[in-house]
């Protein structure tokens, strides 16, 4: 168990200089920009998609997908975030209480 903490921390810290040890030109080149910006928000995405879908080793459709296809429409209409997260979870609620989904 310590041996894959230690290994992970080492990682960590070698990526992080690895990061740093890169020269800023190549950093500063348009497609590495473009990159750079889209990638937490691919990352992300695709964690709220596995969240979303995901059981174990299984695709699931339950009370999440409509939650966040709610909390979707509310960002639409630019709901502050604690009213997106109010919205999602009470349809979550509301659709397992009277049982139309999991």
């Amino acid at each position: 168990m310590w041996f894959a903490v230690l290994a992970g921390a080492a990682g960590c810290y070698l990526l992080k200089f690895i990061g740093s040890a890169v020269p800023a030109h190549y950093l500063e080149q348009v497609t590495v920009k473009k990159i750079t910006l889209l990638l937490p928000i691919s990352l992300l995405s695709a964690l709220v998609a596995v969240q979303t879908l995901a059981a174990s080793q299984t695709l699931v459709v339950d009370a999440r997908l409509p939650a966040l296809a709610m909390s979707a429409v509310a960002l639409r209409f630019k709901a502050p975030f604690i009213v997106v997260v109010i919205i999602s979870a009470a349809t979550a609620a509301a659709l397992r209480h009277f049982g139309l989904a999991n």
